[in-house]
């Protein structure tokens, strides 16, 4: 997120690690290229930083709202939004803990047992990891007995990761970090930037610092969230200040080629709704390329990814996302039912301040992190309680935030809302799950609401 955070599982995912120097200034070139950024991609309104969360003393103080307007560069298609917050405003507090999901914590052990194998990690070797949280990755590479540093410029998630055992320095990352952290124990023979490749303004400076951090022979890993994916599922709500840019692998390929850097493997992940993992090695690694990266190329490019003009359609489909779930929020409280929501990640921010919902349609959120307890949205100011309010206060309806998290969080959700609730999904489309007597999630407990 920001200068290099993470996107969220709860709501977002991965780490909160940094990129090189200050944001701030709503440029109009490519972040990239420098191209002028003319073509509109998205258009959400105004909405307020989304890891702001006030207490309830600050309710009635002044917030500031920035644009939402994603843009395409015609030149080398990077999508992308300017950058209107300083990370510093962002990220050197921060309210997204990665190990406070359960799934999220199971696909970084996965991540590692593959990297290491891939690799022949052992004591000898050296990992680093830009994004690093509160330690939810680097501790399966710790317990394993490979040295492992970690980058977090959010002071108080790099104290969480320090409490866990796992070394991290709390600085926001680019060329003179990495100039740093070589000096000081060698580069690195893994160098994971996990979730944090579309939170960094300063997008050149922190590509050229994995770089330059990156040994002769070493694998580098990066995970994204898949614009296609984006596209094809309506996730507008993954749209949000702290993510500047939007990546299909055509465009990624390009970034990277600026700084020596090859896509040696490509693999699609069901994270955020749809993610790449991009194996990264420098240009003249003996290693080949896999034949995956031209289909997945031949794929985007039969999409019509591979030029401007193939990303026009989306926002007359994001409209309808945003009217059928106002039309059904309405007609449930019309009818006198209490609705709820689960989770309060950074994607429920952006739904909520687009759509305009406040506690007129949602009653409260629960969410699983203590830090956000008793405090409220930012812009919309719904209440976010602890989980068991759910029990206390019975709602009718469960707005369900992180959908990218549905498999986890609907199960949870049956086996506690006894009392005839129904959990509702906005995202692809407005789907509504009968929670009484659902022994687990599956796809026939589920009907979609005619849009």
């Amino acid at each position: 997120m920001g200068q290099g955070a993470p996107d969220r599982q709860d709501g977002g995912t991965g780490g909160t690690g940094g990129t090189g120097g200050p944001g701030g200034g709503a440029s109009r070139a490519c972040r990239g290229c420098g191209a002028p950024l003319d073509r509109l991609f998205v258009d959400l309104g105004m909405s307020p930083p989304c890891e702001t969360f006030p207490t309830a003393e600050q309710l009635n103080d002044p917030e500031v709202f920035y644009p939402l307007d994603v843009r395409i560069c015609d030149r080398c298609l990077l999508v992308q939004l300017p950058a209107y917050i300083a990370p510093e405003d962002t990220f050197r507090e921060y309210a997204y803990f990665s190990s406070f999901s359960t799934s999220w914590v199971d696909h970084a052990a996965r991540f590692v047992e593959d990297a290491v194998a891939r690799q022949g990690l052992d004591a000898g070797s050296r990992v680093v990891e830009v994004a690093s949280n509160d330690g939810y990755l680097l501790q399966h590479v710790i317990a394993r007995g490979i040295p492992a540093l970690g980058v977090e410029p959010a002071r108080n998630v790099a104290a969480a990761a320090r409490e866990k055992g796992v070394p991290t320095i709390d600085e926001f990352f680019g060329r003179t970090l990495a100039a740093t952290i070589a000096a000081d124990g060698g580069r690195a023979d893994l160098l994971v930037a996990n979730n944090v490749w579309a939170h960094i303004p300063d997008l050149e400076d922190f590509t050229a610092g994995l770089a330059d951090l990156l040994a002769p022979r070493g694998l580098a890993s990066i995970e994204v969230a898949y614009l296609a994916r984006l596209i094809d599922h309506n996730e507008f709500d993954t749209i949000y200040h702290e993510h500047f840019m939007y990546y299909t692998l055509t465009s990624a390929i390009t970034v990277l080629a600026r700084h020596g850097l090859r896509v040696m493997e490509v693999e699609e992940l069901e994270t955020h709704g749809g993610s790449l993992r991009l194996w990264i090695v420098h240009d003249d690694d003996p290693r080949s390329t896999t034949d995956n990266v031209q289909a997945l190329l031949d794929a985007e490019r039969s999409a019509g990814y591979d030029r401007a003009d193939g990303y026009e359609g989306f926002a007359p489909r994001v409209e309808t996302v945003k009217r059928d779930l106002l039309d059904f929020l309405i007609t449930e409280r019309r009818a006198g039912r209490r609705i709820a929501g689960y989770g309060a990640p950074g994607k429920a921010n952006t739904l909520l301040n687009y759509c305009g919902i406040r506690t007129d349609l949602i009653d409260f959120l629960v969410d699983r992190n203590p830090y956000k307890h008793g405090r409220f949205t930012p812009g919309t100011h719904i209440p976010i309680l602890a989980p068991e309010a759910l029990d206390e206060h019975r709602p009718d309806v469960i707005v369900v935030m992180p959908w990218n998290l549905r498999d986890e969080i609907v199960p949870y959700l049956a086996d506690r809302c006894r009392w005839g609730a129904r959990a509702a999904i906005a995202i692809p489309r407005l789907e509504v799950v009968d929670l009484d007597g659902l022994a687990a999630a599956s796809p026939t407990s589920a009907h979609a609401v005619p849009s």
